[in-house]
């Protein structure tokens, strides 16, 4: 049983995506499920594509039976099905695995791949094109990168081990590092601890520091190396708000190269790859709440801007 008490899918993934649970209100007018259904999934489904796929016996009970066209509204009721996918643009880099064990699998995040399905990228996410490639259909991220960003991203292989993994990222007891490609500033004295708050509103592209306000966000930025007028910088952070490092850079005079965010919001086409953000997720360390044992993952990407 799922947390929450909420019981597992009786349909597996398709194309590595979980199916959709509907429940059903405690009352209403509707005198039978399909009325129920036109209406609430009418912004997905037209009433036709709703009778198709009763029919055809793509609504199913909790047992996992196909769901009579016909049955009645039964309040509280749940019926699961598989959503209709979005047309995608495949993303042409690889997943890798780099590690897999009885309790997680460690990938190598490329580019362009959200983590969690989402919005207009569902098939093409980390986590349902990980399920297909390992054919583990209840793989779960245990934390999240943005979808420019690359590098190490961990998942646990089942509903048991996901609490304990997630927790020790809530907790912020996991050592990251980070490599970004950055222009340079010859008046920034580094390495430095950048601390600001940073704040992001739901439904807004960008976060943003606000001045004055108390920092809730603390990176420590490392100058590794210059080439000309752009460096490669490791940034070590030591909380985890959403757009930290990309916000904090931009903040900074040295916005990540690639970045169509920061510090100008851009819209890129989905099927642009040719300017990846140059971040990348390089290491992931921890105590294992299992078993106590150091835990080290490192990705084996390179980031393309930096010479070499």
């Amino acid at each position: 049983m799922a947390r929450g008490g909420i019981p597992a899918s009786p349909l597996p993934p398709r194309h590595g995506v979980d199916a959709q649970r509907i429940r059903m209100p405690q009352s209403g007018p509707w005198a039978s499920l399909r009325d129920h259904l036109v209406e609430r999934l009418g912004t997905g489904l037209t009433p036709d594509e709703v009778d198709r796929k009763l029919r055809t016996g793509e609504f199913v009970d909790a047992a996992g039976a196909p769901v009579a066209a016909d049955a009645p509204f039964v309040p509280r009721s749940v019926v699961w099905t598989h959503r209709d996918l979005p047309d995608e643009v495949p993303v042409p880099f690889a997943i890798e695995v780099l590690h897999c064990d009885e309790r997680l699998v460690v990938i190598d995040k490329p580019h362009f791949l959200s983590t969690m399905p989402r919005g207009r990228h569902v098939v093409q996410s980390a986590l349902a094109r990980a399920r297909v490639l390992t054919g583990l259909p209840r793989l779960t991220p245990a934390h999240r990168l943005d979808r420019p960003t690359a590098g190490v991203l961990m998942l646990t292989t089942e509903q048991r081990w996901r609490g304990a993994y997630q927790g020790v990222f809530a907790a912020g007891q996991v050592h990251k590092e980070y490599l970004a490609v950055a222009p340079v500033r010859d008046d920034l004295r580094l390495p430095l601890v950048r601390c600001s708050h940073v704040a992001k509103e739901h439904g807004v592209h960008q976060a943003i520091e606000v001045p004055d306000a108390p920092p809730n966000a603390e990176t420590l930025v490392e100058l590794l190396d210059r080439r000309g007028g752009i460096g490669l910088y490791r940034l070590t952070p030591r909380t985890g708000r959403t757009h930290q490092l990309r916000c904090q850079l931009s903040g900074l005079g040295i916005p990540i190269v690639g970045d169509s965010l920061y510090p100008v919001d851009h819209e890129v086409a989905d099927d642009d790859f040719s300017r990846p953000l140059q971040l990348l997720a390089a290491v992931l360390e921890f105590d294992d709440p299992v078993d106590g044992r150091r835990r080290r993952f490192e990705s084996r990407r390179r980031l393309a801007a930096w010479p070499g």
